[in-house]
């Protein structure tokens, strides 16, 4: 992989999916270098996204809290099941974010592929 946007948009993928990647293995998973990881890694602290690392042998890489919210990758089954919960959510009119969960759906919506929706 040597699209550095594709890259960081799976780093961002692997990183969610798990709490900690020891560094040799994240490295692996996306085919490069220890350097290039931490390039990458770099590139989504620009971008807003909180990055812990780890030094040393048992070192690797988590992805933090706090901080602004940047954007958020879902995979498929992902975006399926927020979606569910959120119509669940929007048809319930007592609810107090019965209306965020309206324009959250609209706004998934909006970026869901048509074979998925």
């Amino acid at each position: 992989m040597t699209d550095p946007t594709t890259r960081a948009l799976s780093l961002l993928s692997l990183l969610q999916a798990r709490p900690f990647w020891r560094g040799e293995d994240l490295a692996a998973e996306l085919g490069v270098t220890a350097r290039t990881l931490r390039r990458d890694v770099g590139r989504l602290r620009q971008l807003g996204y909180t990055v812990d690392a780890g030094a040393g042998s048992g070192g690797g890489y988590s992805l933090g809290r706090g901080g602004a919210l940047p954007p958020l990758t879902l995979d498929e089954e992902q975006a399926v099941a927020v979606t569910l919960a959120l119509t669940r959510m929007a048809g319930d009119g007592g609810s107090p974010h019965a209306e965020a969960a309206l324009r959250a759906l609209h706004t998934i919506d909006a970026v869901t592929p048509a074979r998925i929706r």
